[in-house]
């Protein structure tokens, strides 16, 4: 029988699994009445249904961790709250280690759980029989344990967060399929059903593996994959503790949990298969697909080893149903970039109960607010980029990711499916010369040079890279004589019409109504002074600007300066990425290099730093921004694809007797991290200010026009910062810092690295990383103490700097 609907609604959500059922909880709790959620089918029908409810909490970064929590906090009082039962049992889980590398992942995510606050063990072999009685391990080194993580029944989950919507008023209508978003003008206007028109302000799509052809129907690109994943629950076995944690073995690809006595037993294989034919919106509910056992047994044996009773014991029920993937492995929520009111919560890659609760949260709190609740970038829908509208590039990349679920996690991993892709100019030239690439947002970006006689690829280890002493030369090469840098992934805009600079002086904290000529760093913030754009912005005439960001968040920006701009603003902002290349030229001796083959004068008093000008190298119209992120004199210049050879190849003959080199993105973070130059996503972020970060030169207070953010600013700078990016310089040289490391203050945790790598001009690992006290930062609380640095399970002493650990007082850039 058709459901008629309402005319109107402030909200649809369509979708009735564990995202769309959370989200409309979490909208209502939010007090918002006018909400409809939409089910094609019954409540749970999708994927939802057949999960198998593992929920573990440690991530790689904090904000997802704590997303991840939430869920955990959320679960353990729903039951209470609506009178319905979850299935929630808080057992723990359990990560099994079986190798030497294993280990040393393990601990340095025992370190990563500290820094985030995340109770984890790391348990013996012998602890782990107490706790999982059974089980064989015999070939075990340890178990990472959480005993806060547990499961959950999926189906209970999903109808007690959906009766708690219900009690506050949303309107749920199953057995009523979607048939069009209507959107007009660049937005959305009307859901269009089986039961009518539902005219809405926004629309919130969770509809699991069905999510992507929905939102390509209105220009949307959401990157998910629909593929198999299988697992069988078996018969009742005799002394299964029914209190046993959730179990993942990552080294044999396999997971097990209790499940009425008997044992849940799936895995994740390196090769998956993906689901042959798209997802329709007519797919029968509770979708189950006949087991692919030829598949499967390759876990078969490994499971047996693990747990011998699964040799004898019968298969109650065998699952082969779908999940969507994405290619980076997080999942995706937020407001699409190309509908305003279009918003996401999908691609879950299997972990949707985990994630189910905080990311309805999130959601919900990013449409009643415009905004998440704290920086969600590792899993917001603006990380994706053009191509990732071809369905064969989210094919072949979503199933890598799959295929990577259990794989070792190695420092500086690179994806290779879909690649090359994106390629500058001098893709060719860099191949040549040795170039080791990397991949981001689809391009090829050297990582690092090999030298003749060494092979151009990374060998993943935990300890000292293969590539280490060929980026320390690319690093001392810029410090010393000059290197050269292919930087043509930025992202780049034009910002133009009349209005521009209004537009720009009330959205960047620093001043951009200077004279043309003028490169100005800048962040832009939000109300709360977080930064949620960090870019350089040069001023070409008295309408036009220019702006440089970072390749992956090219999308993000472009976003968020839209956004801003007011609808009788006359200023339109243009992506030019394709149209420039990006040389930077770097080093004490690029001055004498680009003399050579440039029609300008280049001194200090002619060209000085933070200028823009237009000259002529080698004959080709090039835009030189005499700016730097490595700390050293130097020009990026930004010069029109087609004379990208041509400039690169002049300079690089002009270079030779200066010792020009090579040098790629491995050898910039090490430049950037000895100068203490923040990266977006790292070091800044919607939940950073400019005060904590060190920025407080970028902030142009007095200027004529308030800019977004400068009240939440002016209130901060009146009282001592509760935290403060500093530089913590390791007295170990063999340390490897990787980021995420926990800082201690004369012996207790006060933050982690925000970023970590070796300064090769100071010869030591160092680390950027914030420094918390409620009490206040001031520079006698970080400079009267001890510090330690905890990597890997073990301390080592460091060293606090305020400011850079190179060159503090910038006198090098500005020669």
């Amino acid at each position: 029988m058709m459901n008629a609907v309402p005319a109107k609604s402030q909200v649809v959500i369509i979708g009735g699994g564990i995202a769309g059922c959370s989200t409309a909880y979490h909208l209502a709790q939010l007090g918002w009445t006018d909400i409809i959620l939409l089910e094609r089918g019954k409540l749970t029908s999708g994927s939802t249904w057949h999960a198998a409810g593992m929920v573990g909490q440690l991530r790689s970064t904090s904000n997802i961790t704590k997303l991840l929590s939430y869920s955990v906090d959320l679960y353990a009082r729903l039951e209470k709250e609506t009178g319905l039962a979850t299935g929630w049992k808080a057992n723990g889980s359990l990560r099994l280690c079986c190798t030497k590398e294993r280990r040393i992942e393990f601990l340095r995510q025992l370190t990563t759980a500290r820094s985030f606050g995340l109770e984890m063990e790391l348990l013996s072999p012998r602890e782990i029989e107490t706790l999982c009685p059974g089980i064989v391990t015999s070939d075990l080194d340890s178990g990472l344990y959480v005993a806060s993580d547990g499961v959950a029944n999926p189906s209970d989950l999903v109808m007690s967060l959906a009766k708690g919507a219900r009690l506050k008023g949303v309107r749920i209508f199953e057995d009523t399929p979607v048939l069009d978003v209507d959107v007009r003008d660049g937005r959305v206007r009307a859901v269009t059903t089986t039961g009518g028109r539902i005219e809405c302000d926004a629309v919130v799509v969770c509809g699991g593996i069905w999510s992507r052809e929905l939102a390509k129907s209105v220009g949307v690109r959401l990157p998910i994959q629909a593929a198999h994943h299988q697992y069988f629950v078996t018969e009742p076995i005799n002394g299964l503790r029914r209190e046993m944690p959730s179990l993942r073995d990552p080294d044999n690809l396999t997971y097990f949990k209790e499940e009425v006595g008997g044992l849940v037993a799936g895995g994740y294989e390196a090769n998956p298969i993906s689901y042959s034919a798209k997802p329709s919106l007519n797919d029968e509910e509770f979708k189950l697909f006949p087991e692919f056992m030829d598949h499967f047994e390759q876990f078969m044996p490994a499971m047996m080893r693990r747990f011998p009773a699964l040799s004898g014991v019968g298969i109650k029920k065998w699952y082969n149903g779908l999940e969507s993937f994405t290619e980076d492995t997080n999942f995706i929520i937020g407001e699409a970039p190309e509908v305003k009111g279009f918003f996401v919560g999908c691609g879950f890659n299997a972990m949707g109960i985990a994630a189910g609760g905080g990311a309805g949260m999130a959601l919900a709190h990013w449409v009643a607010h415009g905004e998440p609740p704290f920086d969600l970038w590792p899993v917001d829908i603006r990380r994706f980029s053009a191509f990732h509208a071809s369905d064969r590039n989210v094919l072949i990349r979503s199933l890598e990711g799959q295929g990577h679920h259990y794989a070792m996690h190695w420092p500086h991993f690179e994806f290779q499916a879909g690649r090359p892709l994106r390629r500058s100019a001098l893709y060719d030239r860099l191949t040549e010369a040795g170039a080791c690439f990397g991949g981001k947002s689809g391009w090829e970006r050297p990582n690092w040079f090999a030298p003749v006689g060494v092979e151009a690829k990374d060998t993943y280890t935990f300890e000292r890279p293969n590539w280490f002493e060929q980026v320390a030369a690319e690093h001392r090469a810029c410090r010393e004589s000059a290197a050269i840098f292919d930087q043509s992934s930025f992202s780049k805009f034009m910002l133009v019409g009349r209005n521009a600079e209004e537009a720009l002086q009330r959205i960047c904290s620093a001043d951009l109504g200077r004279q043309p000529g003028r490169v100005t760093y800048t962040q832009m913030l939000n109300e709360r002074g977080g930064v949620e754009c960090d870019l350089t912005i040069t001023r070409l005439s008295q309408d036009s600007y220019y702006i440089v960001t970072g390749t992956a968040v090219g999308d993000h920006d472009r976003c968020y300066i839209t956004s801003q701009i007011k609808q009788d603003e006359d200023v339109h902002c243009i992506d030019v990425t394709s149209a420039f290349g990006v040389l930077g030229l770097m080093g004490p001796l690029s001055r004498a290099i680009l003399a050579q083959v440039a029609e300008a004068d280049l001194d200090s008093k002619s060209f000085p730093f933070g200028q823009y000008r237009e000259i002529i190298i080698a004959g080709a119209p090039v835009r030189a921004l005499r700016v730097t992120f490595v700390g050293e004199l130097g020009w990026e210049l930004h010069i029109p694809t087609e004379y990208m050879v041509t400039v690169y190849d002049a300079l690089k003959n002009a270079g030779q007797q200066f010792g020009l080199k090579d040098a790629g993105y491995r050898a910039i973070d090490s430049l950037r991290i000895e100068k203490g130059f923040c990266v977006w996503g790292a070091e800044v972020s919607p939940d950073d200010t400019p005060l904590e970060a060190g920025l407080r030169f970028a902030v142009a207070f007095n200027k004529p026009t308030p800019f977004t953010g400068r009240e939440a600013l002016v209130h901060q700078r009146q009282r001592p910062l509760k935290r403060r990016l500093a530089t913590l310089v390791s007295d170990s040289p063999e340390v490897i810092l990787l980021g995420r490391e926990t800082i201690y203050r004369n012996g207790e945790p006060v933050g982690w690295l925000t970023s970590g790598g070796y300064g090769h001009s100071i010869g030591k690992p160092l680390g950027l990383g914030y420094i918390r006290n409620p009490a206040g930062v001031t520079d006698d609380y970080l400079l009267s103490a001890q510090y330690e640095l905890e990597v890997a399970g073990e301390r080592v002493s460091a060293t606090i700097v305020l400011g850079a650990a190179y060159d503090p007082k910038n006198t090098k850039s500005r020669i």
